[in-house]
């Protein structure tokens, strides 16, 4: 695979980790842990995942230039600063809150989850609408 490909594996990654978070969240709402935990597993593995490609990609290639103008390009980085922003600040809650779920600290992981989970799930999602905006719009 060349290089330049990454960008849409980087994509497909971040999309599989926004359903297995979903799925996540839908099977602890269930109460059905032991499938959670192995959701939230595929999620933790799968983002790993993610940002190793991501650093490889974008140390070898950089970074691409939006080429849009006007309103879509104010909407683009409307979406793109607050996904850069929270994907920098959201990994070490991601990794505390995974290691809380694996420790079985049940209460600790639960509180920290309810505020991780979201923020994840919002850079999962925005990462995949600035791909599509980038590569496939312009």
């Amino acid at each position: 695979m060349r290089i330049e490909h990454l960008a849409h594996v980087n994509a497909a990654l971040n999309f599989i980790s926004a359903i297995l978070l979903t799925t996540g969240w839908i099977l602890i709402k269930r109460k059905r842990i032991a499938q959670h935990r192995r959701v939230m597993i595929a999620a933790v593995v799968t983002s790993a995942l993610f940002l190793t490609s991501y650093v490889i990609y974008h140390a070898n290639i950089g970074s691409k230039h939006f080429a849009g103008t006007g309103l879509i390009r104010a909407v683009y980085f409307t979406i793109l600063i607050p996904h850069v922003l929270l994907a920098a600040l959201t990994l070490p809650f991601i990794i505390v809150t995974f290691l809380r779920g694996l420790r079985r600290d049940d209460d600790r992981h639960r509180r920290m989850a309810r505020k991780t989970m979201p923020v994840w799930l919002f850079v999962s999602v925005s990462g995949v609408v600035v791909y599509v905006m980038l590569y496939h719009l312009y």
